[in-house]
């Protein structure tokens, strides 16, 4: 991992941030020197392992600056994904880094800071499929997702998404049947054996998406997004002066630009606002 430790006092640091070191969460943290953040693994270009086993990406680039404009010293921890949205993380790990959508149901349990960037949601097929034009022509067929995410969600007619900023979209599909896994990267093991071996389709974000047929996957894209979901940070409930100073940082990053571009760096296309 491309740790930054930024050689500033604590003092220093709230005094930059304009929030005062008040809170459980906020001073544990400070008083430590490190922000521990959960994020993802083997999900390129957002979070993954690069050639030298340490951890690389869109997710960690914006953890790592958060925790450098605080004066901390960032490390990553990768807990299930369904930890993650569970809330009550019992100090395991501070912070949320890992391209959460905030959702009614996980509001319960956790705050959403900020959002700090959007992705659209899209189909992907084998390459040798010839029949599958659009969203549409997925129905009835076997289609596979993340568990406990927003894409099985879409897939269940379940999702809501009431983030400010976010499109309003609509149910194009209706799965014969939706297999869930662990994991973004899971279900394209099953789809590369071949069309309709497994899996017909997978949903997924347009980053991964190409990224993996980039890397020689054999997929494509099928039609236009089918939505576009707001990406937030996330941390545990209880702690408003620690919600505070992280929308305060990553407002600044989207105000000079460093959010537009680690985008444009790692996907090719400025993410940070919803088309």
């Amino acid at each position: 991992m491309r740790l930054t430790i930024i050689g500033v006092s604590l003092g220093a640091a709230a005094l930059m941030s304009g929030t005062a070191l008040a809170g459980e969460t906020l001073d544990r943290i400070m008083a430590s020197g490190v922000l521990v953040g959960a994020s993802a693994d083997g999900f390129p270009p957002v979070a993954f392992l690069n050639e030298n086993n340490e951890f690389d990406g869109f997710d960690v680039d914006v953890l790592e600056i958060i925790a450098g404009r605080m004066g901390l010293e960032a490390e990553i921890v990768t807990p299930s994904w369904e930890a993650q949205v569970a809330g009550n993380w019992a100090d395991r790990w501070d912070i949320a880094v890992g391209s959460m959508t905030p959702t009614p149901a996980r509001a319960e349990v956790l705050d959403f800071p900020a959002i700090y960037y959007y992705t659209p949601a899209v189909f992907i097929v084998h390459e040798d499929n010839t029949t599958v034009e659009q969203a549409a022509d997925l129905s009835g067929l076997v289609i596979g997702s993340c568990a406990a995410c927003t894409y099985e969600d879409y897939l269940r007619h379940t999702l809501v998404i009431d983030a400010v900023g976010a499109p309003p979209f609509e149910y194009q599909v209706d799965p014969g049947e939706i297999r869930t896994y662990a994991g973004q990267g899971l279900p394209f093991d099953d789809l590369r054996l071949g069309d309709g071996v497994r899996l017909d389709a997978v949903l997924t974000n347009l980053p991964t998406a190409q990224e993996a047929i980039d890397q020689g996957l054999p997929f494509r894209i099928v039609g236009e997004p089918v939505f576009y979901e707001p990406l937030a940070i996330a941390i545990d409930k209880g702690d408003p002066e620690f919600a505070a100073e992280i929308a305060e940082i990553v407002e600044g990053m989207h105000a000079d630009g460093t959010l537009t571009s680690l985008s444009e760096e790692w996907f090719g296309v400025d993410l940070t606002q919803a088309d």
